[in-house]
């Protein structure tokens, strides 16, 4: 399935010179709006707004381990949006006597899957074909006990699927996926659609790149003004958007050149 790359929304901070560490501000019991994770929810929002005013019926927001946030869970889905991120915490389970991970790990095995894992320099990881074992549940995932004082339900209902690789690579560290979403997933092929909009999140990892070496050198940058680095910033991401959209197109002859360029640029 091809999709286009844009743009809903970009955010943009820098930290202060005296930043103190996250001891010092006892970051685990400041509200979630102090916190720097607070930008997927503010993300979430205003990409909600700018969806739901561009005519999306149904939004999934997509993010990885950084974004294993309850507040997330509790406030962003509704009947229009969703979300899907991958597991960082061993969260506990209302009902249970297991945590997540071992529970996980409890249920039968739906099937396999296989796919191509892309090459990442950064984490030694070479490009491969990787063979998974799938396993899906359906989990109430308990309120953490630094939320107990504020608004937030005592749990919410998530479905959660496990991807596991079969003898990966010698050197090579395993696929280990733990996604958690509030798609309904009760068998193999909607676990595996969930894995597949996973997947699709590569892409950001893509811009950047094309941000910074491997396209833009965006880092490289002589400004010395915050600002006016934070508006080449913003200039960049248009041009590496199109360099994607423009790739993409190198494998998809059904990608008109309308997606990237108006008819005046395509006449030009």
């Amino acid at each position: 399935m091809a999709f286009h790359d844009w743009l809903s929304t970009v955010q943009l901070w820098s930290r202060a010179l005296d930043h103190k560490d996250k001891n010092e501000r006892n970051y685990k019991h400041l509200p979630i709006e102090q916190k720097e994770s607070y930008k997927w929810l503010a993300s979430a929002e205003r990409s909600q707004r700018c969806l739901t005013n561009g005519g999306a019926r149904m939004v999934t927001h997509i993010g990885d381990r950084e974004s294993d946030l309850y507040e997330e869970w509790a406030t962003v889905p509704d009947q229009h949006n969703h979300v899907l991120v991958r597991a960082c915490q061993d969260r506990r389970l209302l009902g249970q006597s297991k945590s997540l991970y071992a529970y996980l790990r409890e249920q039968p095995c739906e099937g396999t899957y296989t796919i191509d894992v892309p090459a990442d320099p950064r984490m030694g990881r070479t490009a491969r074909e990787a063979l998974l074992i799938i396993r899906c549940v359906t989990v109430k995932i308990q309120r953490p006990e630094q939320l107990n004082k504020q608004d937030y339900p005592p749990s919410v209902t998530m479905n959660a699927v496990e991807a596991i690789e079969v003898n990966p690579p010698a050197g090579q560290e395993a696929i280990h996926w733990r996604l958690l979403t509030t798609h309904r997933v009760v068998c193999l092929e909607q676990a595996l659609q969930v894995i597949e909009w996973y997947r699709w999140r590569w892409r950001i990892e893509q811009l950047f790149a094309t941000l910074k070496k491997a396209g833009l050198n965006l880092e490289a940058t002589q400004l010395e003004s915050v600002l006016a680095i934070q508006r080449l910033t913003v200039l960049a991401l248009g041009v590496a958007v199109r360099t994607l959209q423009m790739v993409e197109g190198l494998d998809n002859c059904d990608l008109r050149a309308s997606v990237t360029f108006s008819d005046s640029q395509q006449q030009c």
